[in-house]
């Protein structure tokens, strides 16, 4: 007598999931390495060539509202804003990304560009030693960014592939599973940092 053998169901195993979301990053590195390249272009850009006085009162507009939107904030109260609007701009990176990497494109240099502005203030106000502020929630939401902007990068590339709903569908559910197992948990580390050091010297 025959006995027959039941084919196994996969289950879902949470380990199988991280591995394929690192895997598709790596399959991603081309559009993540661009973003980054564009990203410190416009850190450098706006380094080292003054704004014109427009963008200038912008930028300094656009800083004194965060300052008075934190202004008053417990360490916890910081930490969960600056989670939040990290989680939601890498979120629509992402998400946005399908209109031909457009939006990924615009946020990699408006943010180049606005890390660029802030340091050269705090360079001017408190000397060069000051950029070090900057390294330990770096450390953690550069590359959330960085991956973020690559994969919305990424996502507008679907339009130029030969099964394009397929392609779309494929990218959205990938980037999304990146998103949770890998974005958020360095995002969550950097808002605890960056609100904890930030409650610490106001």
């Amino acid at each position: 007598m025959v006995k027959k053998t039941k084919k196994k169901r996969k289950g879902f195993s949470l380990s199988e999931e991280y591995k394929d979301s690192w895997k598709y990053i790596k399959e991603s590195k081309k559009f993540i390495y661009a973003s980054i390249g564009i990203f410190f272009f416009f850190v450098f850009f706006a380094y080292f060539i003054p704004a014109p006085q427009f963008i200038y009162t912008k930028i300094i507009s656009f800083i004194q509202d965060l300052v008075k939107q934190t202004a008053g904030m417990s360490q916890m109260q910081l930490i969960q804003f600056i989670i939040s609007n990290n989680l939601k701009s890498t979120l629509l990176v992402i998400v946005f990304g399908t209109i031909l990497g457009i939006f990924p494109l615009i946020s990699a240099i408006a943010n180049g560009y606005m890390l660029g502005f802030v340091s050269l203030l705090s360079v001017k106000a408190d000397g060069f030693l000051t950029l070090w502020r900057i390294l330990p929630h770096g450390i953690f939401e550069l590359p959330a960014v960085f991956i973020s902007l690559g994969l919305g990068l990424k996502m507008g590339t679907f339009i130029f592939q030969k099964k394009k709903l397929q392609s779309f569908r494929d990218y959205m559910i990938k980037s999304l599973k990146v998103f949770l197992l890998i974005i958020i948990p360095l995002l969550l580390v950097a808002g605890i940092i960056e609100g904890t050091l930030i409650a610490l010297l106001s």
